[in-house]
This record gives C-alpha cells, sequence and structure tokens, in this order.
C-alpha cells in the first residue's frame, strides 16, 4: 500500500482546462473531503459534476473521473479532476489536496507504480516517456507499439528459448540416471547458442533502428572553409539560418537547425570551416567543430567539386576516417562539365539541389519502411542489456565448445536469464527504478 499522490497533469500553464491526477488507496476519501458528493461508495468507472471546495469556501467548479482500482493507469483508486485552467485554481486544489492527506507525487511516480503494480513492464512503463518526448508522427507510432506491448511481445520467444534451455540442462544434470534425461551435450548447447546468437542479433538490429527512428540523429556539416556549408544547412532547413559570404572563415560558431527526414529527427551541427588559423576567435570555432564530429552520428564532409583536393581537405578526411560519413561534392553548378564526373554525390548547396544527398543519408542509415512499424526495444539501457546478453552468449559457446564444464557454461546462460528479466523489469534494482522514473515529468 502507496501513500496517497497528487499531481498537476497538464502543462502548468494558464489554459482553458487542467487536469489534477489522484492516486492511491484514500484517493476517493481525500477527495470527498473536498467535493460535494461522496467518491467512497463508488466500485467502478464514474465521471461527476461538482464543486471542489476548501471547507466551505467554493474554489471551482469540476468534473471528475473516478477510476476504481485495479481497473486504472495506476492500478490503484484514481480520481483525475478537470478544473479551469487558471494556475490560482489550479494550486488551489493541490494545497487542499495536501492539506486533506496526499503528498505531492515525485517525477514519474504515477507510472512507476503501474511498473509496480504490474500494470505495465518496464519497456511499456518507458515507452510512456517516448511518447510525451516524441519529436516526429513515425517516434510516436513507435512508441505506442512499445507502449501497448508489442516490444516486449518481440523479446518475450527469445526468453522463453533460454528458460527452456536452463530448465532442460539442469533437469538432465540433476537425473542423468532417467531413461529419457541422457547428460547434454557440448553440441547440443553450441546449437542452442547458435539460434539464440542469431534471434539475439536481430534484436539488436531492430533496437538500434528503433532508436533512430524514437532518438533522431545528430549530422555535424564539416570541411574547409568556404565549401558552402552554411549553403547546404540553409538549403536543408529551406530558410537562411546561416551567414552565407564568399569570405573564407564567415562562421566562427556551430550553427544548428532540425529537420524531419521521412519520419526520421535529424539535428544538423553546421561546423566552423577547419584550417590552421591564428585568429583566436576562429581558432575556438575549429575546436568546436572537432568537438561536433566526435558528438555526430553522421558526418557529411563536404569538398569543393570545381577545385582538386589539396592538404587541408585531406587533413579532414583523414580525421573523419573513422566516423560513419559522406563525403559530398558541392557546387557542381560551377563546372563547366558536369556530365562526366566520376562516380560520387555531386549537389549544388546553393541552387539547393540537394536530393542525392538527402537520398543517400537516408539510406546509410539503413532504415526500411517496414522498420516504422516494427515494434524494438529502443533505448540506450535496453540494447545495453541486449549486448550483455549476447557476450555471455558468446561466453557460454565458447566455453562449451572447449568442453567445460557444464556448471561453468550454466554461469553465462544464467547471467543471460537474468538480464532478460532485469530488461522487462522482471528482478530490477529499486535504485535503477528509481532512476529510469526520476527522467519522467511530474504528473506521469
Amino acid at each position: 500500500m502507496f501513500e496517497t499522490i497528487v499531481a498537476l497533469t497538464t502543462p502548468p500553464l494558464k489554459s482553458a482546462l487542467a487536469v489534477i491526477r489522484v492516486s492511491g488507496s484514500d484517493a476517493f476519501s481525500i477527495v470527498s473531503k473536498c467535493f460535494t458528493k461522496d467518491l467512497t461508495k463508488i466500485d467502478k468507472r464514474t465521471a461527476l459534476m461538482g464543486y471542489f471546495k476548501d471547507n466551505d469556501e467554493i474554489i471551482d467548479q469540476v468534473v471528475l473521473v473516478v477510476y476504481k482500482g485495479p481497473r486504472s493507469f495506476t492500478g490503484e483508486d484514481v480520481v483525475e479532476i478537470i478544473s479551469h485552467g487558471s494556475m490560482l485554481i489550479v494550486n488551489e486544489i493541490l494545497t487542499t489536496l495536501i492539506k486533506n492527506g496526499a503528498r505531492q507525487a515525485e517525477r514519474g511516480e504515477f507510472s512507476e507504480r503501474a511498473f509496480l503494480l504490474n500494470k505495465l513492464d518496464l519497456v511499456q512503463a518507458e515507452a510512456v516517456n517516448d511518447v510525451i518526448n516524441a519529436r516526429t508522427h513515425e517516434a510516436k507510432r513507435l512508441a505506442l507499439l512499445s507502449l501497448d506491448g508489442d516490444a516486449s511481445k518481440a523479446f518475450l520467444p527469445f526468453k522463453e528459448k533460454i528458460e527452456d534451455l536452463i530448465c532442460n540442462i539442469e533437469v538432465r544434470f540433476d537425473f542423468p540416471e532417467e531413461a529419457d534425461n541422457p547428460e547434454v551435450t557440448d553440441k547440443e548447447i553450441v546449437d542452442q547458442t547458435n539460434i539464440l546468437l542469431e534471434e539475439i542479433e536481430t534484436l539488436i538490429k531492430d533496437a538500434e533502428k528503433g532508436k533512430i527512428i524514437k532518438e533522431g540523429i545528430k549530422v555535424a556539416i564539416v570541411g574547409k572553409p568556404n565549401v558552402g556549408k552554411s549553403s547546404l544547412l540553409n538549403a536543408l532547413l529551406n530558410e537562411n539560418k546561416a551567414i552565407v559570404t564568399d569570405i573564407a572563415g564567415t562562421t566562427r560558431d556551430v550553427v544548428e537547425g532540425d529537420i524531419n527526414l521521412n519520419g526520421i529527427a535529424i539535428h544538423l551541427l553546421d561546423t566552423a570551416g577547419i584550417r590552421h588559423s591564428d585568429d583566436k576567435i576562429e581558432s575556438i570555432g575549429i575546436e568546436k567543430s572537432k568537438e561536433s564530429i566526435n558528438e555526430a552520428d553522421v558526418v557529411i564532409l563536404l569538398l569543393d567539386a570545381s577545385k582538386n583536393i589539396d592538404e587541408q581537405d585531406q587533413e579532414i578526411l583523414d580525421y573523419t576516417k573513422d566516423k560513419l560519413r559522406l563525403i559530398v561534392y558541392n557546387k557542381v553548378d560551377m563546372l563547366e562539365n558536369s556530365k562526366n564526373l566520376p562516380e560520387g554525390l555531386y549537389i549544388s548547396a546553393l541552387n539547393k539541389n540537394i536530393k542525392p544527398l538527402i537520398d543517400e543519408l537516408f539510406k546509410v542509415l539503413g532504415i526500411e519502411k517496414d522498420d516504422f512499424e516494427h515494434p524494438s526495444l529502443a533505448n540506450v539501457r535496453q540494447i545495453g542489456l541486449l549486448n550483455q546478453i549476447k557476450t555471455d552468449l558468446l561466453k557460454a559457446r565458447e566455453d562449451a565448445m572447449n568442453h567445460q564444464p557444464i556448471d561453468l557454461i550454466s554461469v553465462s546462460l544464467n547471467s543471460v536469464y537474468n538480464k532478460s528479466l532485469e530488461l522487462l523489469g522482471q528482478n530490477s534494482d529499486i535504485d535503477i527504478v528509481n532512476e529510469i522514473f526520476s527522467r519522467f515529468c511530474v504528473g506521469k
């Protein structure tokens, strides 16, 4: 049994309406002290209209939506109070509820209770935050699939297979004398772990794609001065955000902007031209450019198609060689003959002829149409656990191939199983759970 909590669930701004949520075993009795009707006898979802009061003083005329636990979001008795959207009224309602026995909710506490009371698994609970923070229609749709439990269901066959393998090993190890329980062979373990490794590889690939769809990526536009980086940023944004001149070194700092590329949020970074400079301010901008390269998921390395690659270009090519990058030749409009060019990506940022770049950028992300409809585990915690599971499976397979004792192999397999439970929140450390829900907004 938890304390009864209360919080504003709509933004703390003046609006037509505001929604205040109360959840806990005493929710009905606490709200009844402040409302013109008694809620304590309600046994099903009900909507009521009346006056919210502090003793005899009317604070507002409100609508209540009453949910009898466990048929509520948290699994507890819940009351949602819909008032007028004056923050004066909201604060008076909150103060009155707290005075009558409720407590101000912490960040994510409603969702945390839904998880603790088995209304949601941890993947679904994390999806609540993904829905709230979705920046594209596609990201929202993918988050809703996770919220419905589809991402968890996609992982369950793997979890069931590792359960079956461990049970099979333990039963046949403990009762080898049974005629139908011969000892598990190393080959059987290798074969089973190969199947599991194939499944986990697929889950990881799907998760990495899902993470891109949900969170977007950072793309840094880099190159030496005056190759057209700012023109490219403006063309991608379809606005004149960055200053464009023919004077080298115009961009002294990182200029940023956001676009929606076929359903993927792209955060663009137009960097200062990288070259050797004695100008103190320009040098600071160049260092920031290098920081942006290191932070970026993808680098667009811009070269001047009208000139040969020089020493400065080569230095940037060398500096970015370990990054996922697109090498793009700009200023194709300045070439006398652009019909017989060597193979490569050619654009004219100034003329906004950048479709080849947009197509290639989407292609390099590896996102297919079906990925937008395919539920996946898609945040850092989940992907981290999937990779740890893969590592444990590789260790189990290696030990089996080297004919190590079965109890040693079982250590790795049991680690796989425990991490599978942790992924779904079925044996999560309470500190980790608290950390996850602390990232939520108050009222959710």
